[in-house]
């Protein structure tokens, strides 16, 4: 180990002893971590899905506008995590300062979700000439927080012994959901603007933000004694298991692939529901299914055991979302979006976590790096989403053409994820799983 710098000494020797920082327990940091995405993809960029309907019966938008939009925050989204992915470059800096990883990460936390906060309530002014720029910066944000929320939660709770939790985590994003279609519907109910729908899903963002500020601080304090008194070494992290070059690459693939297949229903469900189901009374409850999938899913995935091979659990996650987005397609009724609604969304954290499992356990060292690299590719595939459907809805003779078109575009594609996992896990049977974790 090098020795500790006089900064890293100083540490040490002012932080109090036994500071219950240096020591969150398991739940803490799960939960805490499920706020955060909570903060970051259920409000910060999927507050404006069930919002959307809102704006364009006022007008503010329409659809070919709302799809541009829509691609605007993931755009950020995708250049957020290269950022994330390039950050042994860009933190040349604090890694000559001593600064530990944990330490950063926790930081950068808190800027993301300070940020999201403010970007989500400025949605709310009247100049929407802006509104593309908001999102496109909260895009950024979000990305920030998922990499590195990501990366701070699942080291720590594998250091615990406690890697299950973080399937807790990644229910964050549906939680998040649920809330803000709840409050979408009661707001459209009571006959709110919409202006006013965002400054709620900003103040939510604020409130949220505020209850994990003092934890992400004091763990920060507590990782930084930690590091300072030479505890964080090497040992905590997983070994590397046997690998082709080719894995991360196709890991990556396969991700990017879930970030189309999911997006374009995720993002205009509630207008397409509108569309085959005019004037029903529970149209806005199809948005918060979905959240209801996502928490669950996540959940559920805590409690399965990941010491197989995971990429099969991707396989299933993959064939589960396309038989939602089929089931949509077959039977535009009630009962069809409710049932696809769910099926769509219990996959879609569950295999976020996969796959980040997946890469610590391919490049447990520089993981948070590549985490960035899929979700970047995960973003990318959110980017092309809505701009497909844009397209089709300028080239088809009606929206409901368009949106049918793309829906089963998106299938087909989390079909041909599928298949790419299930060759993978063929080609490059895992050999040492067992200390992934």
């Amino acid at each position: 180990m090098k020795p500790l710098t006089k900064r890293q000494r100083q540490a040490a020797s002012t932080a109090p002893a036994g500071t219950p920082s240096a020591n969150l327990p398991a739940w803490l940091i799960a939960i805490t971590g499920l706020a955060c995405l909570s903060v970051a993809m259920g409000l910060g960029r999927f507050a404006l899905t069930p919002l959307l309907p809102m704006m364009l019966a006022e007008g503010s938008v329409d659809l070919p506008a709302a799809s541009w939009l829509a691609s605007a925050n993931y755009l950020g989204y995708m250049l957020g995590a290269v950022a994330c992915a390039l950050q042994p470059w860009l933190w040349a800096r604090w890694a000559r300062l001593g600064t530990p990883p944990a330490l950063r990460y926790a930081s950068l936390i808190r800027v993301g979700l300070l940020a999201t906060a403010v970007l989500t309530l400025a949605m709310s002014t009247p100049w929407s000439a802006t509104w593309p720029l908001l999102r496109f910066a909260a895009g950024l944000a979000s990305a920030l927080v998922l990499v590195f929320t990501s990366g701070w939660c699942l080291s720590q709770l594998a250091r615990l012994g406690q890697p299950a939790l973080g399937g807790v985590i990644y229910a964050g994003p549906g939680v998040g959901i649920v809330i803000s279609g709840l409050l979408a519907s009661g707001m459209v109910w009571l006959g709110w603007s919409a202006a006013s729908a965002w400054a709620v899903m900003g103040a939510l963002a604020f409130g949220l933000t505020g209850l994990v500020w003092r934890v992400l601080r004091a763990s920060s304090s507590g990782v930084e004694r930690l590091h300072a008194l030479g505890s964080a070494t090497s040992a905590d992290l997983p070994a590397a298991a046997p690998q082709s070059p080719a894995e991360m690459p196709l890991l990556a693939l396969g991700y990017g692939i879930a970030g189309f297949g999911y997006i374009i229903t995720a993002t205009f469900l509630p207008v397409i529901a509108r569309a085959a189901l005019p004037g029903s009374p529970w149209l806005d409850l199809f948005w918060p299914t979905f959240g209801l999938g996502v928490a669950s899913g996540a959940l559920l995935a805590s409690r399965l055991k990941t010491d197989g091979d995971r990429r099969w659990l991707l396989v299933a996650c993959y064939l589960v979302q396309a038989t939602g987005i089929a089931i949509s397609l077959w039977l535009p009724s009630l009962f069809g979006f409710a049932l696809g609604s769910l099926l769509l969304g219990l996959p879609f954290t569950a295999l976020t976590f996969f796959s980040m499992q997946e890469v610590r356990r391919l490049k447990p060292a520089t993981a948070a790096s590549y985490i960035g690299v899929l979700t970047a590719t995960f973003g990318l595939g959110q980017v092309l989403g809505p701009a497909l459907v844009a397209l089709l809805l300028q080239h088809t003779p009606s929206p409901a053409e368009g949106f049918k078109l793309a829906l089963e575009l998106a299938a087909t594609s989390l079909l041909g994820g599928a298949v790419l996992f299930a060759v993978m896990a063929k080609l490059y049977p895992v050999r040492a799983l067992g200390t992934a974790d």
